[in-house]
């Protein structure tokens, strides 16, 4: 039984209650990450490896099994709240902190906005008069919207959203596999041709889009009951869980579409539970799939915002605006209005593949940052007692490492350059930052001068 007078070193807050379990957890784990991404995605896959694309599953499962345990290693010695944010910053200080608190909220912010118009063509698929520009704007414009104002009203408001969407988009996602089984034609399963290693990149590059939220999920570590045995345990069991259900649903769409699959991007599942439950099918799933997504892109706005108002809070974003709170309702007002905003900016002016490789390249960076505090914080503190280490040595962070650098390299070349521009900006305003504190040290009197306006 492990005592709760017993910290490691690298514990940094107490006082939260831990009660949250190995289900608890793997229930999170697996909520946080099937979203709106699965919905859309089988039909994409589809269109770049053909049957082959279940390839693409167990290649994004297989890195995602390796990122799991080194968040399973480092979440069972750095157990406080915060995720990666906490994990990276304990191994390499501030800096390296700051970078992946930023990237995980770029990552949120283009993920939302890829859901947001995976939504508005799941509309048009149903009412093709909306396709157009300004009809697109003026959706986007009333989801982020009416999504920011349920959540300036109230967590309470925000969380109602989130539970109804679980179901919702559990439930379809469910029937769809256990009663699909029987229109599968097992010809439209054979693998036509060998998927090349560049297109099981490319498409395992988008597709991994789809396996974001487990490292959403951890972020609650500070009131993870006895974390050492139950981060690994729950890991375990909600990554199986996601990529058992994931791989089935492939399956499913392949055998009973085949080739045809590919003509339906907007709406795979849709056009998939049409033939399997008729006509009521394609309005079941598709009612499910967009509940689900704007239960995913509200569940977006309920967290981000709160990781930026906390960053806001110590200091480590600016600006200190963003740490205000509502008065009457009690909400980072400011920094919910401010997220929803750029969320829909974005939204109006990409595309979804765009956005997912963005979203996908940001949560990399993050994933390799957590790899490498394993390594790290094996260094600083070898022995945690109680503590998981994953076997085998540095097989797996190593291995975790290459199999990321390789994911990165299907980036093109203005995908990279736009990640080195925003991690050149990022580092200019940590830097930045640093100096402003250094100077407010050596000169409070004349700073304080200044604010008061003299």
């Amino acid at each position: 039984m492990e005592s709760s007078n017993t910290h490691s070193p690298l514990q940094k807050e107490e006082g939260l209650k831990r009660t949250v379990g190995v289900w608890g957890l793997s229930a999170n784990i697996v909520n946080l990450t099937v979203g709106g991404g699965i919905f859309i995605l089988p039909a994409i896959v589809a269109a770049g490896l053909g049957s082959a694309s279940i390839a693409a599953y167990l290649f994004c499962g297989f890195l995602i099994a390796l990122v799991m345990l080194c968040f399973t290693e480092v979440g069972s010695k750095v157990t406080d709240s915060g995720g990666a944010y906490t994990y990276i910053e304990s191994a390499f200080g501030r800096y390296a902190g700051f970078l992946a608190a930023n990237l995980f909220i770029v990552s949120a912010l283009t993920a939302g906005a890829a859901i947001a118009n995976a939504i508005f063509e799941i509309m048009v698929s149903f009412i093709p008069v909306l396709d157009s520009g300004w009809a697109r704007i003026i959706f986007l414009m009333v989801l982020f919207g009416g999504l920011a104002r349920i959540n300036v009203i109230g967590m309470k408001s925000g969380m109602r959203v989130i539970v109804f969407s679980t179901m919702a988009k559990l439930i379809p996602l469910l029937l769809l596999v256990l009663i699909g089984w029987k229109d599968v034609t097992g010809s439209n399963l054979i693998w036509k041709s060998l998927p090349s290693v560049k297109s099981v990149g490319e498409m395992s590059l988008i597709l991994f889009f789809a396996f974001f939220g487990a490292e959403t999920a951890l972020s609650i570590g500070g009131e993870v009951k006895n974390p050492k045995k139950t981060i690994p345990k729950a890991i375990f069991i909600g990554v199986s869980g996601i990529l058992i259900l994931y791989m089935l649903i492939q399956t499913v769409s392949l055998g009973v579409m085949g080739d045809s699959l590919v003509d339906f991007q907007a709406n795979p599942l849709a056009e998939v539970g049409s033939r399997i439950f008729g006509p009521a099918g394609l309005t079941f799933i598709t009612l499910g799939a967009a509940v689900s997504m704007i239960g995913l892109v509200s569940g977006i706005i309920t967290n981000l915002p709160r990781v930026i108002f906390a960053g806001a809070r110590d200091g480590v974003i600016p600006p200190a605006i963003l740490a205000r709170v509502h008065p009457k309702y009690i909400t980072p007002h400011i920094a919910i209005i401010l997220y929803s905003l750029v969320s829909f900016l974005l939204a109006s002016v990409g595309e979804i593949k765009a956005l997912m490789i963005a979203s996908s390249g940001a949560i990399l960076l993050v994933y390799l940052g957590v790899v490498l505090s394993v390594i790290k914080l094996r260094i600083l503190q070898p022995d945690v007692p109680g503590s998981f280490t994953i076997p085998g040595g540095y097989l797996v962070p190593v291995a975790a490492s290459l199999v990321i650098f390789w994911f990165l390299s299907h980036l093109t070349g203005q995908e990279t350059l736009g990640m080195a521009i925003l991690i050149a900006v990022l580092t200019a305003v940590f830097f930045g930052m640093q100096w402003i504190r250094a100077r407010a040290e050596i000169q409070p009197d004349k700073l304080l001068d200044i604010k008061q306006g003299k």
